[in-house]
């Protein structure tokens, strides 16, 4: 048995998580993968080794031993984060949850130190060059956001990000890059069109 299968059985049973729990979170039809990859019989494919550790909510380096005592971390390398997983959102049906099945894409895994809730794949240069057009960005589900933080807002069936600002009656969601949006302005009945689904507490980027 090697030491990926024993720590994958060890932090399961630890976080009080069953094999079909296990596997469901994986995207695994029934229990009995999750029994042969335990029982060393079946390996992890490389590509599934990072959603392993987001569904077990540790890092790939303490998966593989590499970290806690298992081993020391070669020069130049940094032991991954504890990870979770999250809902990758797309399009968002008005007067659904913005996590409805029908909203999500897939799941990935993001830092647990980020405590978000959901993530939405970013579409367009307004918040650049802060957050720049197929970001995915990670949000935090909250009703409200402190002045100027980057919010994802409900407007109809559309989301968007700004950062967030309450002007006397008025909500002003300004965009980074002004040239691109000027800044959207709403009062009176127009409020009720909006819904602050939560702020932005990370980001994922591709190179």
């Amino acid at each position: 048995m090697s030491v990926l299968s024993t720590r994958i059985r060890l932090r399961r049973e630890e976080l009080g998580m069953s094999q079909e729990e296990l596997a469901s979170r994986m995207g695994y039809r029934s229990k009995s993968s999750i029994t042969k990859i335990e029982k060393g019989i079946n390996d992890i494919p490389q590509n599934k080794l990072e959603d392993f550790a987001a569904a077990l909510e540790t890092s790939t380096a303490w998966l593989l031993g590499l970290e806690n005592g298992g081993g020391v971390i070669p020069e130049g390398f940094e032991a991954m984060p504890r990870m979770a997983r999250v809902p990758l959102v797309g399009s968002i049906a008005c007067g659904t949850p913005i996590t409805a099945e029908q909203n999500i894409e897939r799941y990935i895994g993001v830092p647990a130190a980020w405590h978000a809730d959901f993530a939405l794949t970013c579409h367009g240069d307004s918040m650049a060059p802060t957050i720049q057009d197929g970001d995915i960005v990670c949000i935090r589900r909250q009703p409200e956001v402190e002045q100027g933080e980057i919010a994802a807002v409900r407007i109809g069936e559309e989301a968007t990000l700004k950062h967030f600002h309450r002007q006397g009656d008025a909500v002003v969601l300004l965009a980074d890059n002004a040239a691109v949006c000027p800044p959207m302005i709403y009062a009176g009945p127009q409020l009720a069109e909006l819904q602050i689904e939560g702020r932005a507490v990370g980001l994922c980027r591709s190179l």
